[in-house]
């Protein structure tokens, strides 16, 4: 299974939306400069989070975009669902139809249980734990925190 830069992407505009919630809106350029994300593509993936409920618009000189839900109810999973579809490494996995073999096959099994072991991490983790993990990193980088004004 390879996550696509959708995925990627929309997994690090979340947790800029995470580090800033409750504080306001937080604007697409904004998270574009912060995460070195073409502005215009986020604006694609931010559209996906915003039809399945994760984010909300605000629209005005202090708009932007802020979490619909606490960071700490959000998981990658979801997050990864909304942008990726389907997460089975193949498609029989999902769709037994796919595949003439699936009674004679024995892969299969495998494949599911790597679906399930990754499709349990991701759900382990919230943006809450991932806004923690990346303000500590910013402080280790020594990096000035962001402030929005």
């Amino acid at each position: 299974m390879r996550v696509s830069t959708k995925g990627r992407y929309a997994l690090r505009a979340m947790v800029e939306l995470a580090i800033e919630y409750a504080q306001g809106p937080l604007q697409l350029k904004e998270i574009a400069r912060r995460q070195e994300i073409s502005e215009k593509y986020l604006e694609q993936i931010m559209t996906f989070l915003r039809t399945d409920g994760y984010v909300l618009t605000q629209k005005g000189s202090h708009g932007g975009y802020y979490l619909s839900l606490p960071p700490e109810e959000v998981t990658l999973l979801e997050v990864l669902r909304t942008t990726e579809g389907s997460l089975a490494p193949v498609s029989c996995v999902e769709n037994p139809d796919t595949c003439g073999r699936i009674d004679l096959c024995v892969v299969r099994k495998i494949w599911t249980r790597v679906k399930e072991v990754i499709c349990e991490e991701l759900e382990s983790v919230t943006l809450a734990d991932l806004a923690i993990e990346q303000k500590n990193l910013r402080q280790q980088q020594n990096e000035p925190p962001y402030f929005n004004i």
